[in-house]
């Protein structure tokens, strides 16, 4: 069974898990505009208008066009395709009406950009096919479908994961023999680059920003490229990188410390930052379980770097990780606005996250480690080396 074939085998028993008695994913062109969803549960593009419907019966219907049936055929996935013209209304609606489905699940969501595939356009054309028939008003959101589906990982899901951070690391053991004082950010993500085009691997983010290389307490921190500032000693040197490797995503970030002449270890401050960033961790992969709110283990770190006397980092300790390096689903964040319903969602065997609180010692640069998780049934797996230990050059 391929994966796609693995992935649709499981959304039709999610959809009855939620009573929910139709899935319709709906889309058109989408090598311009693809629905998050696709490589899931298609594998493939799909140019004219297309409907893929799953039913909590499950029934697995493709409605696409003409020169698209025997593709969708070969997906393996969907047991009936059906292949139109001129328009996909009359076989859309003649399939809704032999299926009667009470509710028609469609990719749109509030706080799960992964769920929210439907564009505006292609809502309002199926609001239109569907206005006046048994079919109006049954429109439900697919987002509770959809972060199941990414977030309960299939074994084959895990171990491509666990292939990406062991490449990850490899690239990270051999940047830190290649690193020296006076090199510059951007030298470093050069040198990092190249050893993606070693390994065949592309980046799990944007190409300019991945790694991120912060050298010092003068570089910007965040979703910002390497800049030309040296490497010095007495500098925190952060990394923030990870790879797509055989569609699936890594994310690690690691810390390097740069000795002064006539230092054999770190400053108290240094150290002081990185164990409690390094207890966050540790204590947050020890409570995180199944059945937890996204919040609540949020909280644990959270409160380990604020309760130390460090401001409170503004952003989530960790998101989940799949086919993109923010995955979508249940998040590991703070009840803020911006996260939406999120971090209510709740934990789930199968999850990966990633461990990610932070701090800034002044002076000295940022301190922030990342470490990638699966979640069991019986708590969380670190897939990744986790680094307990500054690493001192």
């Amino acid at each position: 069974m391929t994966l796609i074939q693995e992935k649709v085998q499981q959304a039709i028993g999610i959809l009855q898990e939620n009573k929910i008695d139709a899935w319709l994913t709906f889309v058109r062109e989408t090598s311009a505009v693809s629905d998050p969803v696709l490589p899931l549960i298609y594998g493939a593009t799909l140019t004219w208008t297309s409907a893929l419907l799953l039913t909590r019966a499950g029934r697995r219907i493709a409605i696409v066009g003409r020169y698209e049936a025997e593709t969708a055929k070969r997906t393996g996935a969907y047991d009936e395709i059906i292949a139109y013209d001129q328009s996909i209304q009359p076989d859309l609606l003649r399939t809704l009406d032999l299926l009667a489905p009470q509710q028609i699940a469609v990719n749109t969501s509030a706080s799960n950009p992964t769920a929210d595939g439907l564009t505006h356009g292609m809502y309002l054309a199926l609001a239109g096919y569907l206005d006046g028939t048994p079919h109006a008003g049954k429109l439900v959101s697919a987002e509770t479908v959809i972060a199941a589906l990414r977030g309960r990982k299939a074994p084959v899901e895990v171990e491509r994961i666990r292939r990406a951070v062991e490449t990850t690391e490899e690239i990270y053991r051999r940047t830190f023999q290649y690193i020296r004082p006076g090199q510059s950010e951007k030298e470093l993500a050069d040198f990092m680059h190249g050893q993606m085009t070693e390994f065949g691997v592309t980046e799990a983010w944007d190409y300019d920003n991945c790694p991120a290389v912060n050298s010092g307490p003068e570089s910007p921190v965040g979703h910002a490229a390497p800049t030309d500032i040296l490497l010095q000693r007495g500098h925190l040197v952060h990394f923030d990188f990870g790879v797509r490797q055989e569609e699936y995503c890594s994310d690690i970030q690691r810390m390097v410390y740069l000795l002064r002449p006539g230092e054999k270890e770190p400053p108290e401050e240094v150290r002081k930052g990185f164990e409690i960033i390094v207890r966050a961790i540790q204590e947050t992969i020890r409570v995180l379980r199944p059945g937890m709110k996204g919040a609540d283990v949020d909280a644990v770190a959270r409160s380990i770097v604020t309760g130390a006397g460090y401001p409170e980092y503004q952003y989530g300790t960790g998101h989940q990780l799949g086919r993109n390096a923010h995955d979508g689903g249940a998040f590991l964040g703070p009840r803020w606005e911006r996260y939406g319903n999120s971090p209510e969602m709740l934990v789930e065997a199968g999850h990966v996250y990633t461990i990610e609180p932070g701090l800034a010692v002044p002076g000295y640069g940022y301190v922030g480690l990342e470490e990638d998780v699966l979640v069991t049934d019986n708590g969380a797996e670190p897939l990744s080396q986790v680094q307990k230990e500054l690493i001192l050059i």
